[in-house]
């Protein structure tokens, strides 16, 4: 993006918070033809009126009162209505709640689902977020005169499906602060309304559709997003901040371990989570607050892939589906990851190189292949960058530290996307968080490398580059610094692999997050202090909670475990049991959860006369909306799973060839442009690639490629010899197994090793003995020539030269 002038650039928006006021406490009165829902805003200052009819069940007609009404006001009216009801009873108290999750009906009336009870589990800058501890589903029409459903076992077990769906578990919602957003987009990008709810972490978008469509507003719902949350007052050298980390669910392709996997043909991978960790500091009230973000990506590996759940096999056999040849669903994955993050996407793929079986190495021969394929389309910047990295066989080594590794190539990922910091003023009321008005342009920090010009509402980053902070007459005034692009991690469940690289990822990221706020000297966290101790057990935390979602026991921890030092018999027989208690849930439990699942997001709605959802076997109604039509934007064609062979069937077709291989679009960043008229469609009738012995082999044999062990991103000298490290019982990282265009394996080799004197202070991007001043301490993240290697090094001292990647100045 080019640089503009101050007078021309967007303006920053002034507040989180919304213009108009939010209600947060609702009473809802009934008579017998209707119900009336009161609502008020915390301040009891503003009071606003629902009215929903009762005397046709069968339909949503809503009508909101446009005055506003003070509580003298409200009381009043409400007295008229109980006045004009009493020869039928008056006006009766139903109950008081919190917030309209939203509106169902399945084969009978409709149903009205509230929250009655909820409690605080945050607050990021004054804006309370909560969790639900109670929800209640009301019929709406008069119990006296509620229809007959035509099948009322039927109708109930229906409700007791959609009941399987929590709301008090891993569910939260906040009235004034968007949680499905991140930090950064809610303070660059100011969206309200119903816009909010279409994102792909909103989980009750569907229920919300006829209440949100009859008023035209959300002033009475509350948006859920479903993950994990959890907020700590922390402290080091005496400076408090508070530490929030944040997991977001994709509501797209979501579902259980072996009933979702893989991609569908709009690019929705299954078990996509965005993962948010925010740090702010602990200040009194009316004082400036420094707040930082770094966002992570998590998802199952972008190609068609399943796994048949068995009573008989806890390690099901991995189907590889050949029918997307072109890789065009792959694409359009990480042409949406460039939409909502911008560049560069940063794959870090933890899956087995090498087995007797394989098994998930095929999966990674293809995924490696489809990068390239891929990559061959893009410019030069915005090629994907990736690090195959076989994390159990390294894990294995006894000499070897894989949360070293980890901890280095987090690092070194951060300084390819930054990560996020500004300051903000005062409040200036209840709940608001400001930033600075914007002056003094800064275009070279961290700006979003576009051609386009377009606005792109799916971006973190659009238009973010440009802005800076103000100095108020306070040289201590800092610029606000932007995250571009994204670290995404998987394994095959991208679960308990995955979530260790995590935690890698939020411990380097926290040095730099702490270093910015002025709470710490160096941009580090020792991995042995007891802070990192603290983010270990968010990250597990947030892990066991992740894994009981979508694999139905917690996660398997042995880096973790191995790192506190408790890999004993006790915590193998507990990894043990956890295995097992994930396959009875995969074998047993699976099915009910995934149909529950598919009811509360919309993708099954029951119809008079059709097959009921649990007729259908396994997950073929996954995607059948109201009257039979499938939401193609929400989950493509329709799978049709036949249990007893574990093949994905289709509709026939060929698939598409590769001379009609389209050019990759990722919009706004720079690629190319998508060819007009290219049909999106892919075939289905493409045979599949099983994993027996011998089509195993041959498939493996069809997709190796030649891939150098060692090869460094950007314009890195690539006859830039690296020496051998010293230490004798080095394990050998940068072999066949492991692969990169953007990280030099042989500098990443060179802390594997346990043998190693500090390693991790010889890794770390950071020069610590440098007096930087406040005024160029957040001017940011600048990349040199090439990542450190062990010539660098002159024993377990660190010497300043040419190799050196990053400093902050």
């Amino acid at each position: 993006m080019e640089n503009m002038d101050v007078e021309n650039e967007p303006k920053l928006q002034a507040s989180l918070s919304p213009a108009q006021h939010y209600m947060q406490k609702f009473t809802l009165y009934e008579t017998p033809s209707k119900f009336y829902m009161v609502g008020r805003d915390k301040s009891r200052t503003y009071w606003r009126v629902l009215t929903i009819d009762r005397l046709d069940p069968y339909e949503l007609n809503l009508l909101e009162d446009s005055t506003i009404y003070t509580e003298t006001e409200c009381t009043e009216l409400l007295k008229r209505i109980h006045e004009g009801n009493k020869a039928i009873g008056g006006l009766k108290l139903t109950t008081t709640c919190y917030g309209i999750v939203g509106f169902i009906k399945f084969l009978g009336p409709y149903y009205m689902l509230v929250i009655t009870k909820r409690r605080e589990i945050g607050a990021i800058c004054g804006h309370s977020v909560y969790a639900i501890s109670k929800s209640e589903m009301i019929p709406l029409p008069y119990s006296m005169l509620q229809s007959t459903e035509a099948n009322p076992r039927i109708e109930n077990r229906y409700k007791k499906l959609l009941s399987m769906v929590d709301l008090t578990k891993d569910f939260y919602f906040s009235y004034s602060y968007h949680v499905m957003r991140t930090l950064q987009k809610n303070l660059c990008d100011h969206k309200t309304g119903q816009v909010l709810y279409e994102t792909m972490f909103v989980w009750n978008e569907f229920l919300t559709q006829g209440i949100r469509s009859h008023l035209q507003n959300t002033l009475w719902t509350v948006a859920l997003v479903y993950g994990f949350f959890q907020q700590a007052a922390l402290s080091v050298d005496g400076r408090d901040f508070k530490l929030t980390l944040i997991a977001r669910r994709s509501r797209h392709y979501a579902g259980t371990r072996y009933l979702k996997r893989g991609v569908n043909e709009k690019g929705r991978v299954a078990n996509d989570v965005e993962t948010e960790q925010i740090i702010f500091e602990d200040v009194p009230e009316g004082s400036t607050v420094q707040v930082s973000s770094v966002v992570q990506d998590r998802g199952s590996i972008p190609l068609f892939w399943s796994q048949e759940t068995s009573r008989l096999n806890i390690k099901p056999d991995i189907i590889l589906s050949k029918k997307d040849q072109n890789y065009e669903a792959t694409r359009l994955h990480f042409e949406n990851l460039a939409k909502r993050y911008g560049n560069p996407i940063i794959i870090l793929n933890l899956i087995k190189a090498n087995e007797k079986k394989p098994r998930e190495s095929i999966l990674r021969t293809e995924f490696a292949n489809a990068i390239d394929v891929i990559n061959n389309d893009l410019s030069e910047e915005n090629k994907l960058k990736f690090l195959h990295f076989d994390l159990q066989k390294h894990n294995r080594n006894k000499s070897t530290n894989v949360l070293l590794l980890l901890g280095k190539i987090a690092a070194y990922a951060l300084t390819l996307t930054g990560f996020f910091y500004c300051q903000l003023p005062p409040a200036t009321g209840p709940g608001s968080l400001r930033w600075r008005s914007s002056e003094n342009l800064d275009t070279t920090n961290r700006s979003l490398r576009s051609d386009s010009g377009t606005e792109n509402e799916d971006a973190d980053n659009t238009e973010i580059g440009i802005f800076s902070g103000t100095t108020c007459g306070r040289t201590s005034t800092k610029k606000p610094v932007f995250q571009n692009g994204v670290l995404r991690t998987n394994c095959i469940d991208c679960l308990d692999r995955t979530n260790a690289a995590q935690y890698a990822y939020g411990l380097a990221a926290i040095g730099h997050q702490l270093h910015a706020l002025g709470v710490i000297d160096v941009s580090k966290v020792d991995p042995n202090a007891p802070l990192a101790d603290q983010l270990m057990d968010f990250y597990e935390k947030m892990g066991d909670t992740l894994a009981h979602q979508y694999g139905g026991s917690a996660a398997h921890n042995k880096i973790f475990s191995k790192k506190r030092g408790q890999w004993t018999a006790a915590t193998q027989s507990q990894e043990f049991f956890r295995t097992l208690q994930r396959y009875y849930s995969n074998a047993y439990m699976d099915a009910e959860k995934q149909n529950a699942i598919n009811v509360f997001l919309g993708y099954f709605q029951p119809q008079q006369g059709k097959p009921a959802l649990w007729e259908m076997g396994s997950d073929q109604h996954y995607g059948a909306g109201m009257n039979g039509h499938v939401d193609i934007d929400e989950v493509g064609r329709l799978f049709r799973r036949r249990w007893s062979e574990g093949n994905i069937l289709g509709d026939s077709g060929s698939p598409p060839s590769a001379a009609n291989r389209r050019p990759a679009t990722f919009p706004n960043l720079c690629f190319p442009d998508r060819a007009d008229g290219v049909n999106l469609v892919l075939s289905e009738s493409s045979p599949d690639m099983s994993t027996s012995e011998s089509d195993a082999a041959a498939a493996y044999s069809r997709y190796t490629r030649s891939m150098p062990h060692k090869q460094l991103f950007g314009d890195v000298q690539k006859d830039q010899g690296l020496e051998n490290d010293t230490c004798s019982n080095m394990h050998e990282l940068s072999d066949s197994t492991d692969s990169s265009n953007f990280l030099d394996l042989d500098w990443l080799s060179s802390s594997g090793n346990s043998c190693e004197v500090d390693s991790m202070d010889r890794s770390t991007l950071t020069i610590s003995s440098m007096r930087l001043s406040s005024d160029n301490v957040m001017n940011g993240l600048v990349v040199g020539e090439t990542p450190p290697s062990s010539s660098a090094y002159d024993g377990s001292a660190m010497k300043v030269d040419q190799h050196l990647i990053i400093v902050l100045i």
